[in-house]
């Protein structure tokens, strides 16, 4: 049944592409005669024109983060696998894909600009005001969320094998591959800077490197056990130390290096997810079925609430998300060489992306009913763990459910560091502050909200709600109410160039109700906790301060859009001609 599903899911992704995707490009007019930024420019550092083949590997790589893979197992446990296989693979279709796509072809269209700074040329400077301090928050609720769930990645219970000889810490092996992956990231940079080897000399080199700090993780598990009364808080505020350094570190020493390994990882995780899901019953019959129930309840109570509107805010990036639009008008767009080429990179990597997430559901799926389940890195990490047995055999479980949990931490690192980096910019942009000192403070301040965060998160406990539940929704909230600011952003700038708006209107009207219900319902639930239980300074009050911030900025940026729309079309087009 698990191939099936997958195999369905497969199915609608290529038919999307080939028929919906084809519809929305020739809605956009592609042009290949049109000079991309890319091509006028072309500085050699940051405008490149870059083939599609490897354009499309580094823009998956930049998206296709932890979001997918935590999202799906999150909405999976609260609502059942089949409302979120339906909502991925028909909402990447129809929704994500066509935003990443637009992002994409709006940035490129103009000189390579930022959502932000689109905003401001077609609806006005308030707009840009109010839709760089909501990327902003939104991109605090990135740090905190990622850093919350790793951080509990890295916290496990010291097991005895092979006869009390051999002493083994699931969440310390985790966090000692990590530790010595980034290491092994930063090794790769200075050897690429200075003693400039060919590619596939660092290449043979390093990714099986990567491979053995895995194994070297099972073997030192116990060494990274932290002796305090709350390892995840501590390791919390360890990867937010690490977020302040590596976004101010040169690109070449670690983000580059490491973006570099880390998508091998990503391909290995992908190409044993397909192995596991296709082939796993053929080795271990009977062991790679689909456990979890197909549907559980309409209300999952708690933070994850009903399924409408939450089961949406809950997938996240699996299906969409306004993340997306940041890498394509961020780096993307700077690399286009053709217009035609941004059909494949931004429609089909975020389809491949909802792949992604089918594989971090099915990592739950398999998990037999009734069992008592940890978080969504130890659900991904046990699953591909699982997959990867397929092809070495259970002997070496320890290495495999190690390599996956892996896999989810350098997944989280990529976000984490980007995200660090794009607040900072903000900031940088907002005050005009410029030299490495006002850099280093403009990281810190960016981090200055998830350490807040990080250290009012009660304890975890067992019978006790996790604490990134309470970060996760408004999270999964803010990213998908910045797609639909971005799809808005989009329709205007259609609409001034009176051009067809119903393929990103129709998304944006959706996913602007959804969000901001479920914006709606999270403050609302968020202030009566704080008439019920007194004023204090915990996640549910932040939340509720946060989440009224968000729905007041994006409700301004409506309103300044339907101005916008009203005063007719932009003076000098900055778009082809209609079709």
């Amino acid at each position: 049944m698990l191939p099936l599903l997958a195999l369905t899911v497969i199915v609608v992704l290529c038919l999307g592409y080939r028929f919906y995707g084809r519809l929305v490009a020739r809605n956009y007019a592609l042009d290949d005669g049109a000079v991309t930024p890319a091509v006028k420019v072309n500085d050699g550092e940051d405008y490149v024109p870059t083939k599609p083949f490897y354009l499309f590997g580094q823009h998956f790589s930049a998206i296709a983060a932890a979001g997918p893979i935590a999202g799906p197992i999150l909405a999976g446990q609260a609502f059942g696998w089949l409302p979120c296989v339906l909502w991925i693979s028909f909402g990447v279709v129809f929704i994500g894909a066509v935003h990443d796509f637009s992002a994409l072809i709006a940035s490129v269209r103009h000189e390579a600009e930022s959502v932000a700074e689109i905003a401001k040329r077609h609806i006005g400077r308030r707009a840009w005001l109010s839709m760089m301090i909501f990327i902003w928050l939104a991109l605090s609720y990135v740090i905190v969320a990622f850093t919350d769930i790793t951080a509990s990645t890295f916290v496990g219970k010291t097991e005895e094998f092979e006869g009390g000889t051999f002493q083994f810490n699931p969440g310390g092996a985790v966090a000692a591959a990590s530790a010595a992956y980034l290491t092994l990231s930063l090794v790769m940079g200075v050897v690429d800077r200075y003693l400039k080897p060919p590619l596939w000399l660092t290449t043979l080199i390093f990714v099986p490197a990567t491979l053995f700090v895995v194994w070297m993780g099972t073997q030192i598990s116990t060494a990274f056990v932290l002796p305090v009364d709350n390892p995840q808080r501590a390791f919390g505020l360890i990867i937010l130390v690490y977020c302040f350094v590596a976004s101010l570190l040169p690109v070449w020493l670690l983000l580059q290096p490491r973006g570099y390994l880390g998508g091998f990882v990503l391909y290995i995780a992908l190409a044993v997810g397909v192995i596991g899901i296709f082939f796993g019953n053929l080795r271990y019959p009977g062991e790679f079925e689909l456990r979890q129930p197909a549907f559980t309840t309409w209300d999952a109570g708690g933070a994850t609430g009903m399924l409408f509107p939450f089961l949406f805010v809950t997938i996240a990036c699996g299906a969409c998300s306004g993340f997306h639009g940041l890498v394509c008008s961020g780096t993307t767009s700077k690399q286009i060489s053709k217009e035609t080429h941004t059909h494949p990179v931004g429609y089909g990597a975020m389809l491949a992306e909802a792949f992604v997430a089918l594989i971090a559901l099915a990592t739950l799926v398999i998990v037999a009913q009734g069992t008592k389940l940890p978080g969504p890195g130890k659900i991904y990490g046990d699953g591909i763990g699982r997959f990867l047995t397929v092809i070495i055999g259970k002997d070496h479980f320890l290495f495999a459910a190690t390599f996956g949990a892996m896999a989810f931490s350098t997944f989280v690192f990529d976000t984490l560091d980007v995200s660090t980096r794009l607040s900072r910019y903000i900031l940088e942009e907002l005050f005009h502050w410029k030299g490495r000192v006002l850099s280093a403070a403009a990281t810190a301040l960016s981090l200055a909200p998830p350490t807040l965060f990080i250290m009012t998160a009660r304890p975890p406990a067992p019978g006790v709600r996790p604490a990134y539940l309470d970060f996760w929704t408004l999270f999964g909230t803010s990213n998908q109410l910045l797609a639909a600011l971005t799809l808005l952003a989009v329709t205007v700038w259609l609409h001034r160039e009176k051009r067809r708006i119903w393929y990103t209107a129709i998304p944006m009207v959706f996913v602007m109700t959804i969000t901001v219900w479920a914006l709606i319902l999270q403050v609302r639930g968020a202030f009566a906790a704080v008439r019920a239980e007194g004023l204090t300074l915990n996640a549910t009050t932040l939340n509720g301060l946060v989440g009224l911030a968000l729905l007041g900025l994006a409700l301004s940026l409506m309103v300044e859009s339907v101005k916008a729309m009203k005063n007719g079309p932009a003076a000098e087009p900055a778009a082809g001609p209609a079709r």
